[in-house]
């Protein structure tokens, strides 16, 4: 369809873009001390924090990698998003609070500080900045590589661009991004995300309606699905086009994972009363729940269409929710979900360059024993290294927006999950314990991943995992391994004491 025909959708994208750009420059002028770029002041009330934590694990990889996985694995794909009833208030009642009160006693803006205060070694906070910096270049791609999708979806680049059309709405898309984290930081951040959630819940349920409206109720759909021959009933199937160790190990990647996921824990120290969190499993519940839609509503329209023939087979399953909005959707509609999506690709690129930015700046000096002078200019100059390393990885990565996703998913949960979850909670964890979960979690999920998908070496093998398996459940399975194994085998030194501030919070 010709970009002037949808006028409606061309002005509410270029619209947002300048609000987005225009609270960037407001929050700057807020912005004056590293504790307001990297944790918003520490002065976030209950709504706001809430919808930024749902914002920074709903967004592009959601949005759109979450109806472009189920178009190739099926409804298997839901197995991520199944444990959001149940996540927000693991994640609050094992690791948040004590996140949270850990930065009522002691200098606490990022989670390599967290592990630091915990365990006294430098080693440990060390790797763990490292695995931050790891896992948000792996995030933050997935990021611009949707803003990419998006923005050549709305103005049409490949079609005067050809191949091109992408990568050059994505280094548009890496301008923005840079232009806009470094003026305002996570003051930036955290506003956009309450905009983007405040409008992305209220669409979602709206989308779904026409979701289903496209196929004739939900039962047509499915009966539809099932009986052609492109997809079958397999595509329903709980294990759809996929296997049992894929469904299990998305699962266990995002339930479990979730506990050792920065872009959301980092949100807990800018709440501004730890009392108020334990309202906060309501508001992030239920909001994840409503945005869940669009991943359901879409993920079954598309296929439903393309049996129809109403649609063409999609050439890259990313494609899937850019072409439902566009040709199915009402054009107003169709422009408030793209200008939502804009905002929480926008909110959670922001989240990620700023707890990147951190890790460089601050936590990896930190843990060689150095502090580095002016950590706000800095951390405005690591952004753009960040967002520039992101997106080359994106590009050379060359697959879904959730697989690439998932992988950083389960480099952050496979490195700090277990000495987040388990060590805040059990103080028999001792520092080499927490070191050796975080050098394996991190370690093995690159070295799995890079096994399985290596094309730069012909000579070397890829690595024959058996069909389905992730190497992300691997890597967090044998990171909490190692944790307990070295825990239970190891007698804790002097160095091990946990300072009293730090045991106080632990005992609450």
């Amino acid at each position: 369809m010709p970009i002037l025909t949808r006028p409606a959708i061309v002005w509410s994208a270029l619209i947002y873009l300048s609000l987005v750009l225009a609270v960037g420059f407001w929050a700057a002028r807020r912005t004056r001390t590293a504790k307001d770029f990297f944790i918003a002041g520490q002065g976030l009330g209950l709504v706001v924090t809430g919808l930024a934590t749902m914002s920074a694990a709903f967004s592009g990889f959601v949005f759109i990698g979450g109806p472009g996985m189920t178009y190739r694995f099926g409804l298997a794909s839901l197995f991520i998003v199944v444990p959001v009833s149940f996540t927000a208030g693991l994640l609050c009642w094992s690791v948040a609070k004590r996140l949270r009160l850990l930065s009522e006693v002691r200098e606490i803006f990022t989670v390599p500080d967290a592990i630091l205060a915990r365990y006294g070694s430098r080693r440990a906070s060390g790797l763990a900045a490292l695995a931050v910096i790891v896992g948000t270049v792996g995030y933050l791609g997935a990021q611009i590589q949707a803003m990419g999708v998006l923005i050549d979806a709305i103005f049409g680049l490949s079609g005067p661009l050809g191949e091109w059309g992408v990568p050059v709405a994505m280094t548009i898309g890496v301008m923005v991004v840079v232009l806009y984290a470094t003026s305002g930081g996570m003051v930036a951040g955290v506003y956009t995300d309450l905009f983007q959630g405040t409008l992305m819940v209220s669409a979602a349920v709206a989308v779904f309606y026409y979701c289903l409206a496209s196929g004739g109720g939900l039962g047509a759909i499915t009966h539809r699905i099932a009986e052609s021959e492109a997809f079958g009933p397999e595509f329903l199937d709980p294990l759809g086009n996929g296997s049992i160790f894929l469904a299990v190990g998305f699962f266990f990647v995002f339930a479990v994972g979730s506990l050792g996921q920065p872009h959301m824990l980092h949100k807990f120290y800018m709440l501004d009363d730890p009392k108020k969190l334990k309202w906060l499993p309501l508001v992030i519940g239920v909001t994840q729940t409503l945005c869940v839609l669009i991943w359901l509503g879409i993920g079954l329209a598309v296929p439903s269409l393309v049996v129809e023939g109403r649609l063409a087979p999609l050439t890259s399953p990313d494609q899937a929710s850019p072409l439902f909005l566009l040709d199915f959707a009402p054009q107003l509609l169709a422009g408030l979900v793209f200008a939502g999506i804009l905002a929480a690709i926008m909110s959670t690129a922001d989240s990620f360059v700023n707890i990147g930015a951190a890790a460089l700046v601050r936590d990896l000096p930190r843990a060689f024993g150095r502090q580095l002078g002016n950590e706000l200019a800095r951390g405005r100059m690591a952004v753009v290294g960040i967002a520039i390393a992101a997106a080359v990885f994106s590009y050379l990565y060359g697959d879904l927006i959730a697989l690439l996703g998932t992988f950083a998913f389960g480099t952050f949960g496979a490195a700090l999950a277990p000495a987040l979850a388990i060590g805040l909670n059990w103080k028999r964890v001792t520092a080499a314990a927490a070191t050796a979960s975080i050098a394996t979690g991190l370690g093995l999920n690159l070295t799995l991943e890079f096994l399985t998908r290596q094309s730069f070496f012909p000579a070397l093998p890829k690595l024959p995992l058996p069909a389905g398996v992730l190497p992300a459940a691997v890597s967090l399975a044998a990171s909490f391994a190692v944790l307990f194994a070295v825990t239970w085998l190891s007698t804790p030194s002097e160095e091990d004491a946990i300072d009293r501030d730090v045991a106080a919070v632990m005992r609450t």
